[in-house]
C-alpha cells in the first residue's frame, strides 16, 4: 500500500478514535430532567432522518445508542463563540446512520411533534442547537438503508440495527434471564457451568463431533448437560442450574436450531413433584414480572394418553377446544369400511364450530382447505382420508344420514353437534399411542389455523400452561432418531436415564417394557413444549439393567457410560430435574412463532450462518492437522 494512502487512513482513524465523554445519555427518558436550558451538552448516537429548510437551516434527528429515543438537532449558519466554524457544513454532509458525537446548546423546543417517529420515542420539550459534530465512523454510500429496506441474513447486523422489534426481543431475553437467575438464587440454586467439550454417547440425538490433533480421538458437543448434572447430584451439590448451550445435529424447523440455550436444573433428594413445583414458581414469577399476567396457582395436568386421545398431540393447545372423541362403537361397519381399509380400526371424531362467523360456508371452507397443498397431506393419509359431514338442519338427520339413524342420533347427543357444525371422522390403527401426534390432531391444528387466517374464528388469547405426564418409558425405534443403538427395537422416549414411575412399572420392565410408564413430565404452554424432565435412575445396577437387558445395548455402547455408572455406584442420592428451552420460552412470551426472532445470530434452515459463512469448507491443511480425509 502506498505511503500517502496509509497516512490518510491513519489520520482518519485517529479522528474516529477520539471519543469525547458524553454529558447526557439519550437512552434514558429523564436524560435532561435536571438540565437547564442554555446548558452545553455532549451526546452520542446515530444520525437519523433530516430536513433542510434552506442553506442556512437544517434539522436532523440524533438517535440514542439503543436507537429507542431521539432528539432534534437544529443547525444554522449563525455564529456563536462556542460554535465550530465548520459544524453546519459538516453535519449536512454526513449520511444517515453515521455514529457521531454532537455538542450543542440545550433549548426549549417551540414546535412540538405530533407523534413519535415509528418505533422511536422523541424528546418533545427540548432540542439541541448545534455547536459541533464529530463523526465516529463512516456509513458507506454503497449500503442502501432506507425505512423500507429489507436486509437478508447475510446482513444480520443491519437487520438488528434497523428493526426495533428484533432488538427489543434480545433485551427482553436478557431481562427474563436476569429475573430467572435472581429467583433461582432465592430458591437456593447454584449456577454451575459444565464442559462443552464432551464425548460421544448414545443419548438419543445426533451429535456434532469435534476432531482433535490426536489421531483417532474427537470430542462431541453436548446434546444437553444431562450426564454432568447427574454427576453434580452425586457430588454433594443439592440444587444446580445453568443457562446451558446445547447442540444437536437434527433437521431444523422454525422452533429448532442446531445450537440452542436451555435453562437446565437438577435437584437431589427430590422427585417429580419437587421439580414441577419449582418450575411453576419460576414461570409464574417471570409472567408476573415481565407480562403483568397471573397464571394459575397450580398448573393443570394431563397424562400422555389423555393428551393424545383428546387432542391428538402430546403438547396440546387447550385454548382451542375441539376435543377429539373415540366413536367407532357408534358407527355401522359399512361406514367404517368406507373410511379405511384397516382391520378393527379406531375412529376418532372432532367438531369444528365457526363461532366468530356463524354465517360462513363451512362446506366451501373445508373443501378448499382439503384441496390445498396443506390439506392434501390429510387426504393422502394411508390409513384413510378424513370423513367430512356438515350439519344441516334442513336435511334428514341434519345431514348425517350416511351414519344411519341410531349412529346419527347418538353422535348428536354425545358430541353436542348443532346446525352449521363441521364433523370430521378419522380412522387410525388400533394400537397404543406413540410419537407426538395423530393425523386428526394435526388436522385439528391446521383447520383452526386456516379458520383464524380467514377470520372465521378468533385467534386464541392468553396463556394455558399444562403438565403432560406418564409418557411411555420406551418407544419403537424411529428412522429419524438414532436412539441408543440397542437391538431391542426400542429407544428411550426421553433419555435412557429416566426412571420407571411406580413399583408396578419396575416390575413390568422384564414382562413388557412397552407398557412401562416413565416418571417423565413435559411443560406445555399454548401448544408449545417448553421443556421436559424426569426423575432419574440413581442406582448403577438398575441403570445397567435398562441398557443391557431392556434396550439391549452392546457392551461397547454401555462402556461409553462407564463414567456415569461409576458415579451412580458411589451412593448417588435420588434426584430429578428438567430443562426448559430458553429460546422457545422467550418466543412464546413475546408472541413469536420462530426462535430465530429471539436469537441474536440464528442459523438458517440449512444450519448456516450467512453473516460469517459458517460452516466453512475444511482446507487440506486442516484435514491433515486433524487426521481427516473425505470418504470416496
Amino acid at each position: 500500500m502506498e505511503a500517502h494512502l496509509l497516512h490518510r487512513e491513519i489520520l482518519t482513524y485517529k479522528t474516529f478514535s477520539q471519543l469525547p465523554e458524553e454529558t447526557h445519555d439519550l437512552t434514558s427518558a429523564t436524560a435532561f430532567s435536571s438540565c437547564k436550558h442554555g446548558a452545553i451538552v455532549l451526546l452520542h448516537g446515530y444520525l437519523g432522518s433530516s430536513a433542510s429548510l434552506s442553506k442556512n437551516l437544517y434539522f436532523v434527528q440524533l438517535l440514542g445508542k439503543d436507537r429507542a429515543r431521539c432528539i432534534q438537532v437544529v443547525s444554522s449558519k449563525t455564529s456563536l463563540p462556542e460554535k465550530d466554524a465548520s459544524a453546519h457544513k459538516s453535519i449536512r454532509k454526513l449520511p444517515m446512520h453515521t455514529p457521531v458525537a454532537v455538542r450543542g446548546l440545550l433549548r426549549e423546543r417551540k414546535q412540538q411533534p405530533g407523534h413519535a417517529s415509528g418505533d422511536v420515542r422523541i424528546f418533545t420539550r427540548v432540542e439541541i442547537d448545534l455547536l459541533g459534530v464529530q463523526p465516529l465512523n463512516e456509513f458507506p454510500s454503497d449500503i442502501i438503508a432506507t425505512p423500507d429496506t429489507v436486509f437478508g441474513p447475510e446482513q444480520r447486523h443491519l437487520q438488528l440495527r434497523s428493526n426495533a422489534e428484533l432488538r427489543e426481543a434480545l433485551l427482553i431475553r436478557s431481562k427474563v434471564g436476569m429475573f430467572l437467575r435472581d429467583r433461582l438464587r432465592d430458591l437456593g440454586f447454584a449456577e454451575i457451568e459444565t464442559p462443552l467439550l464432551f464425548k460421544s454417547t448414545p443419548e438419543g440425538a445426533r451429535e456434532f463431533i469435534v476432531p482433535t490433533r490426536r489421531k483417532g480421538f474427537a470430542y462431541a458437543l453436548p446434546q444437553s448437560p444431562q450426564q454432568f448434572k447427574q454427576i453434580l447430584m452425586a457430588s454433594g451439590i443439592s440444587r444446580y442450574y445453568q443457562f446451558a448451550r446445547c447442540f444437536r445435529d437434527e433437521d431444523l424447523r422454525a422452533d429448532r436450531q442446531p445450537e440452542f440455550t436451555q435453562l437446565d436444573l437438577e435437584m437431589s433428594f427430590t422427585g417429580s413433584e419437587g421439580v414441577m413445583n419449582v418450575i411453576e414458581d419460576l414461570i409464574r414469577f417471570i409472567w408476573s414480572k415481565c407480562l403483568r399476567d397471573n397464571l394459575p396457582d397450580v398448573f393443570p395436568r394431563m397424562t400422555y394418553g389423555e393428551a393424545m386421545s383428546q387432542y391428538g398431540s402430546d403438547k396440546p393447545d387447550t385454548r382451542i377446544g375441539m376435543r377429539i372423541s373415540r366413536i367407532q362403537h357408534l358407527l355401522p361397519a359399512d361406514l367404517i369400511s368406507k373410511l379405511t381399509s384397516l382391520q378393527d380400526p379406531i375412529v376418532d371424531a372432532l367438531v369444528f364450530r365457526p363461532e366468530t362467523n356463524p354465517n360462513m360456508d363451512v362446506r366451501n371452507f373445508v373443501t378448499d382447505f382439503l384441496a390445498s397443498p396443506e390439506g392434501t397431506l390429510f387426504v393422502d393419509n394411508p390409513e384413510g382420508a378424513p370423513g367430512i359431514f356438515v350439519l344441516d338442519a334442513t336435511k334428514p338427520l341434519q345431514g348425517l344420514q350416511a351414519l344411519g339413524f341410531e349412529a346419527a342420533e347418538r353422535i348428536e347427543d354425545e358430541l353436542h353437534v348443532q346446525d352449521g357444525d363441521l364433523l370430521i371422522l378419522q380412522a387410525r390403527q388400533n394400537q397404543a399411542f406413540s410419537g407426538g401426534s395423530t393425523p386428526l390432531g394435526n388436522l385439528r391444528l391446521a383447520l383452526h389455523a386456516a379458520a383464524v387466517r380467514e377470520g372465521h374464528v378468533d385467534p386464541p388469547m392468553g396463556f394455558a400452561p399444562l403438565w403432560v405426564t406418564d409418557f411411555p418409558l420406551f418407544s419403537p425405534v424411529s428412522l429419524t432418531e438414532p436412539g441408543q443403538g440397542g437391538k431391542a427395537g426400542l429407544a428411550a422416549t426421553h433419555h435412557p436415564f429416566t426412571s420407571p414411575k411406580t413399583s408396578e412399572d419396575i416390575d413390568m420392565l422384564m414382562v413388557d417394557p412397552t407398557r412401562v410408564i416413565g416418571d417423565h413430565y413435559d411443560l406445555v404452554i399454548n401448544g408449545v413444549e417448553l421443556g421436559g424432565g424426569s426423575r432419574r435412575i440413581h442406582n448403577a445396577e438398575m441403570q445397567t439393567l435398562v441398557m443391557r437387558d431392556i434396550l439391549m445395548m452392546s457392551p461397547e455402547r454401555i462402556a461409553e457410560f462407564s463414567h456415569l455408572l461409576e458415579v451412580l455406584r458411589a451412593g448417588c442420592p435420588p434426584h430429578a430435574g428438567i430443562a426448559l428451552g430458553f429460546d422457545r420460552l422467550i418466543a412464546l412470551m413475546i408472541g413469536k412463532t420462530s426462535v430465530r426472532d429471539v436469537i441474536a445470530f440464528p442459523k438458517t434452515g440449512r444450519g448456516e450462518d450467512a453473516l460469517v459463512n459458517s460452516p466453512a469448507h475444511l482446507s487440506e491443511e486442516a484435514l491433515q492437522t486433524y487426521h481427516l480425509q473425505y470418504r470416496q
